[in-house]
C-alpha cells in the first residue's frame, strides 16, 4: 500500500483539471466496552481513507477513496478521474458560489490575511498509531469500580474510545500540511439493580491519563442515592442548573449555527432583520456578564488542526479553502456577538475577515472559584439537569432547540438536592442560555453527550439559567 505522502503526490500528479486537492486520513482506534460490571468487548483497528477534490471551470467536486484504491498510483488516479468527471458535470451549471483560487503556499499562509506557511516539515512522516496500552490506568480503575458497584447493588455500563488520526493534505498549488489528532472519550452509565434509577457521566481526553474512573463512579453513585426519592413535577419555567456537559450541548449547536452567509441572507438567528436594514447581529450584546465563546486550535489540552480540511461544502466551509490556516475566532466576546464563520468566498463577498471554523469550543468568563455544587447551593427551588439528548432545531430564526432530559433530573430545595424528578421535553435557545444565565461557574473540559460522535473538544462552565422552559413531561425513565 502507498504511504500517505505517496497517495497525495500520486493524486496530484494525475490531475488534469484547473486544480486538485488530495487529503489522506489515517486512523488508528482502540476501544473497550463494558456492561453488567464486566468488560465485554475490546479491540484495535486501523483504517486509511482519502478524498480528491477536482476543480474546473469554477466548480469543484470531491470523491472518496479507500485503502483498496491506495494500493497503487493507478488506483489513486482513478479516484481523481472520478472527481474530475463530477467537477466537469457541476461546471455545466456555472461556477460554484464559494469558488475561489486554491490556497497558495508560502508567507501569508496561502490565504489572504492569514499567517503561517503552506509547507509541513514532517509531511513525509508516517501516521501515528494508538494501542491498547492507552488504557493501562483506566482498566485498573474499572476493575475497582466494578467491585464497588457489585457490593452496592449497582450496575455499570459504558465504553471508552481512543483514536489517533493523521491528516496529510496536499494541493496542486504546493500546499502540504500534516496534523496528528488524538481523540479520546469515555462514557459511564450507572443503574440501580432494578434498572429504575440511572445516571450518566462522560469525559473527553487526549490520552486517558487524566481519567479518574473511581471519581466518576462516586459521582454517579451519589446521583443514584439522590434518586431514591422521586417527585413528579409539571411542565413550566424552572431555575435550572446546567453542568458543563449540558452547556456544551447548547454551545456546540450555537457554533454550528454561526455561519456568516446565512446571517447576511436572513436565514439564521444571527440575522439582524429587515427592520434594522439587514446585515448581521455582530455587535449586539447578549449578556452583561463578561462571557467569551471562542475556538482556538492552540488551546492547551484541546489542540486541533490549525487548517481547513473538508470534502463537503456548506455555508460554513468550502472545499476551495482546504489547507487554509485557521486561527482563533471569538463568536461572543465579553458578552457581545463578535464574529461569525466565513469561508474565503463569503468573506470576500461581504467585505469581512476570513474566519474559518475550528474543531474546538471554549466558553470562559465565569467565576473560576465556583463549581456545579456551588451553583446548586444558591438555588432556593429549581432543577439540576445532568444530561440531555436528542436535541433538534425547532426554529432556525431564533435557534430554538427541543430536546429531552435523561439519566438524572433532580429537585433543588433551599440549596440541596432532595429528590429525582420526572424527565421533561424542553424548548430553549442556546442564545437564551447565555442571556438568562444568572450564575456562571468555572470552565472545565467536558464532553457534550448529544454531539459526542462529532464534536469532542470543548470546555464549558456550569450555568444557572433563569426560566428554563420545560415544555412537557417525558415518560422516559
Amino acid at each position: 500500500m502507498l504511504t500517505p505522502e505517496q497517495i497525495v503526490e500520486a493524486g496530484l500528479a494525475a490531475s488534469r483539471t484547473d486544480g486538485c486537492v488530495v487529503v489522506v486520513l489515517s486512523t488508528s482506534q482502540a476501544n473497550v466496552r463494558w456492561a453488567n460490571n464486566t468488560v465485554t468487548t475490546s479491540g484495535v483497528a486501523t483504517s486509511v481513507d482519502f478524498y480528491a477534490v477536482a476543480v474546473t471551470g469554477g466548480a469543484a467536486s470531491a470523491v472518496s477513496g479507500s485503502a483498496a484504491d491506495a494500493t497503487s498510483a493507478a488506483g489513486v488516479a482513478a479516484v481523481v478521474r472520478a472527481a474530475e468527471d463530477a467537477a466537469r458535470a457541476a461546471a455545466e451549471g456555472g461556477p460554484a458560489r464559494d469558488a475561489m483560487p486554491l490556497v497558495q503556499p508560502g508567507p501569508g499562509g496561502g490565504s489572504e490575511g492569514s499567517g503561517g506557511s503552506g509547507g509541513s516539515d514532517d509531511f513525509a512522516d508516517a501516521p501515528v498509531s494508538t494501542s491498547f496500552d492507552v488504557y493501562a490506568g483506566l482498566l485498573d480503575g474499572l476493575g475497582s469500580a466494578f467491585d464497588d458497584a457489585r457490593s452496592g447493588g449497582r450496575i455499570l455500563y459504558g465504553f471508552a474510545r481512543h483514536e489517533m488520526t493523521t491528516v496529510h493534505l496536499g494541493t496542486s498549488t504546493g500546499v502540504r500540511r500534516r496534523w496528528v489528532q488524538p481523540t479520546g472519550t469515555m462514557e459511564l452509565n450507572a443503574k440501580s439493580a432494578d434498572l429504575r434509577r440511572s445516571s450518566w457521566a462522560g469525559l473527553s481526553t487526549v490520552d486517558f491519563t487524566d481519567i479518574d474512573v473511581l471519581a466518576m463512579n462516586a459521582v454517579l453513585t451519589e446521583r443514584l442515592g439522590w434518586a431514591r426519592r422521586r417527585v413528579d413535577l409539571p411542565p413550566g419555567l424552572y431555575d435550572t442548573v446546567l453542568p458543563p456537559t449540558a452547556v456544551a450541548d447548547f454551545m456546540v449547536y450555537l457554533a454550528w449555527s454561526a455561519g456568516a452567509r446565512a446571517a447576511h441572507e436572513g436565514r439564521s438567528a444571527f440575522a439582524a432583520g429587515s427592520q434594522t436594514g439587514g446585515g448581521t447581529r455582530i455587535g449586539e450584546r447578549l449578556t452583561d456578564r463578561p462571557l467569551t465563546l471562542y475556538a482556538d486550535p492552540t488551546e492547551a489540552g484541546l489542540e486541533c488542526a490549525p487548517f481547513v480540511q473538508t470534502p463537503h461544502p456548506s455555508d460554513e466551509v468550502s472545499v476551495f479553502d482546504n489547507g487554509a490556516p485557521a486561527g482563533r475566532i471569538d463568536l461572543v466576546r465579553d458578552g457581545t456577538i463578535s464574529q461569525l464563520i466565513h469561508t474565503r468566498a463569503s468573506a470576500a463577498e461581504y467585505g469581512e475577515p476570513f474566519t474559518p471554523a475550528v474543531d474546538n469550543l471554549i466558553l470562559a468568563g465565569g467565576d473560576e472559584s465556583r463549581t456545579t455544587a456551588d451553583l446548586v447551593a444558591d438555588v432556593d427551588r429549581g432543577l439540576l439537569v445532568t444530561s440531555q439528548w436528542y436535541l433538534r432545531e425547532v426554529d432556525p430564526m431564533t435557534m430554538l432547540l427541543t430536546g429531552l432530559t435523561r439519566d438524572g433530573v433532580f429537585l433543588i430545595e433551599h440549596g440541596e438536592i432532595t429528590a429525582a424528578v420526572n424527565n421533561f421535553r424542553f424548548n430553549v435557545s442556546p442564545l437564551d442560555v447565555l442571556r438568562h444565565g444568572v450564575d456562571v461557574g468555572r470552565t472545565e473540559r467536558c464532553l457534550s453527550r448529544e454531539w459526542s460522535d462529532w464534536f469532542t473538544r470543548s470546555a464549558m462552565p456550569s450555568i444557572r439559567v433563569e426560566g428554563f422552559r420545560m415544555s412537557s413531561v417525558s415518560k422516559a425513565l
